[in-house]
């Protein structure tokens, strides 16, 4: 159940993670991240508006696309690496 300040409603962390299946982890990455760093209440609980909760779940499932040829330099790294412990 949400909490009712003022008229506005705000989920507590709990009901973020169950009632919108965000993962725990991808909650504190959005909030390490400024996406929303929800607001604490009065018994020192940890409060989002349902605006937020939308943001964090689309930062939490979000796409993003494969650099193709990212990890050819890192690859190279490693061949000189054991070329030299041939030599």
């Amino acid at each position: 159940m949400p909490v009712q300040v003022e008229g506005e409603l705000y989920y507590t962390i709990p009901k973020c993670l169950k009632s919108f299946e965000l993962a725990s982890d991808a909650l504190a990455l959005a909030r390490k991240r400024h996406y929303s760093t929800g607001l604490r209440y009065r018994t020192r609980q940890v409060l989002f508006k349902r605006e937020e909760v939308d943001a964090i779940r689309q930062f939490a499932n979000r796409l993003v696309p494969i650099e193709l040829g990212a990890g050819d330099a890192q690859l190279g790294l490693f061949r000189r690496g054991s070329q030299q412990e041939e030599s």
